[in-house]
């Protein structure tokens, strides 16, 4: 078996994060979820991974894969326009050829492997098994009605009135008659080939799609929010004590906390869940709960409290900085003017919350 990964999303609910950064390298305890899809399909024995990149983002998705802890061989297919997941198979064709394939979206968060989907696949021999999740809100979903035997009967893409609480996760398992049904789409009004379409060809064609009910959490990081309840249910899921780096007598390291090589920490508390990145300085600071600390920051004379700082982030001088994302290099400082008023420099799609 084989598998397709879609690492070619533009991530527009979350600029300006996404400006300089694919949305599926967003790191979520300091590793990109990408790299967690990856785990998951090493850990399914899954070796062959043909992955869909966008010409703008290619090289990156490329090199965040390039160090390949988990031994599967990547081969790396452009979209050269988003049109549709169903088009990114129609795309990955000749890498999936005869073969049955699991596609799996790439900045998509489970607490779960996807060893089960793919067994469950097997056993029932269907032209499909999908993945699905109870959500409180179906509108917003590709939702699928089931029958007893967790059997599909039909798919509705964000249904006014849903038949079912199960949302499509976007996690797929195919035999080559995907390949068939996508042939004879049309667009869809958003001119996009739809998978949620191709699958209801499926079906429509008499052919069996199961369903595999998806045990443990399901998150989203297309917004801020969201990446930061990710960020803290893996923390709390993750997380264990494990300092690698250098603590001094003046600090004082709570509960699960993970320092990495080259870390330097210096009349600070740090109380965990909390992942701290290597070569970052943490000085006469607190650091709390669900932070993620990336490589090469800096804090100093700060206080931090469930929020994440991408590589080489600064916060110096600031009394408490909660539920807050800070994007590489980005720098937050409180001036030395006497003034009451605020000094801001900010990109595009960015918010400041001022108190």
């Amino acid at each position: 078996m084989k598998a397709l990964v879609l690492a070619g999303g533009q991530g527009t609910r979350l600029r300006p994060l996404t400006h300089t950064i694919p949305k599926s390298l967003v790191p979520i305890a300091n590793r990109p979820v990408l790299h967690y899809v990856m785990q998951h399909l090493a850990n399914a024995e899954i070796k062959q991974v043909g992955v869909i990149i966008s010409p703008e983002t290619g090289g990156q998705i490329q090199a965040s894969l390039a160090e390949n802890p988990w031994g599967i061989h990547f081969t790396f297919i452009r979209q050269e326009q988003p049109l549709g997941l169903a088009h990114a198979v129609k795309v990955a064709q000749p890498f999936l050829g005869d073969d049955p394939f699991v596609m799996y979206l790439g900045d998509n968060l489970v607490g779960q492997g996807i060893e089960m989907v793919v067994h469950e696949f097997v056993k029932a021999q269907a032209a499909a098994t999908i993945l699905l999740k109870p959500v409180e809100n179906p509108q917003a979903f590709g939702v699928a009605q089931v029958d007893a035997n967790n059997t599909v009967v039909r798919l509705i893409e964000k249904p006014k009135d849903p038949p079912s609480s199960l949302a499509l996760v976007g996690i797929y398992v195919f035999s080559p008659l995907i390949h068939t049904a996508i042939e004879q789409l049309e667009p869809s009004w958003r001119g996009e080939l739809e998978i949620t379409d191709a699958i209801q060809k499926l079906l429509e064609d008499g052919k069996q799609v199961q369903s595999s009910i998806l045990q443990s959490w399901w998150l989203d990081t297309g917004k801020k929010d969201d990446l930061l309840e990710a960020n803290r249910t893996v923390l709390d899921e993750l997380a264990k004590r494990e300092i690698r780096g250098t603590v001094d007598r003046e600090s004082n390291i709570v509960g699960r906390v993970i320092i990495e090589d080259g870390v330097q920490i210096q009349n600070s508390t740090i109380r965990g869940p909390v992942i701290i990145g290597k070569n970052a300085t943490i000085t006469n600071s607190f650091i709390g709960p669900f932070t993620s600390i990336g490589p090469d920051c800096t804090v100093a004379d700060s206080g931090i409290d469930h929020s994440v700082l991408l590589q080489s982030a600064k916060v110096m001088n600031v009394q408490r900085l909660e539920d807050s994302v800070l994007g590489k290099q980005a720098v937050i400082r409180k001036g030395d003017a006497t003034g009451r008023g605020f000094r801001l420099m900010i990109s595009d799609d960015s918010e400041i919350v001022l108190p």
